[in-house]
């Protein structure tokens, strides 16, 4: 993999249960040829944790990125978000909604709950993998993140 051409590399948190979007997505960022890391929990428990550095996640960096799926076991991701922009170590987080989801309710609730970004999910897996693709390079080629 290579480096982005600014030199920046991130660390994405990918929260997300179902397998096959895991793969998709983890594609993607080799397709990008961008030296990220991608870090994947599979429910909204586990993903305060990572982000918490709790339990068998002591180690883990501190994402500058969260990839959220809102349909989660054990806490939905709407309850992750919320958690995460009350909590003043993990609010400066971006964090994109990307969901199966287009309902209109969850658009606002994940705006309401200050998402920086909602995306929906395309069916087709070339789309996903140029979705996935184009959220990785505005956050490493385009935005300047906070200093973690």
């Amino acid at each position: 993999m290579s480096v982005a051409r600014n030199g920046k590399v991130i660390d994405v948190l990918l929260v997300e249960d179902d397998p096959g979007d895991v793969l998709m997505t983890r594609e993607a960022f080799d397709d990008n040829k961008v030296a990220n890391r991608l870090a994947v929990v599979s429910d909204g428990v586990s993903a305060l944790a990572f982000l918490r550095k709790e339990g068998e996640h002591a180690d883990a960096p501190t994402p500058d990125l969260v990839l959220l799926d809102l349909n989660l076991p054990r806490m939905d991701g709407r309850e992750v978000l919320e958690a995460m922009k009350n909590d003043d170590a993990l609010r400066s987080i971006p964090v994109v909604v990307l969901t199966t989801s287009e309902a209109e309710e969850d658009v606002v609730r994940s705006y309401s709950l200050h998402a920086n970004a909602y995306v929906t999910k395309p069916v087709d897996f070339d789309r996903f993998i140029e979705v996935v693709r184009q959220i990785d390079e505005f956050f490493v080629e385009v935005v300047r993140l906070p200093q973690r």
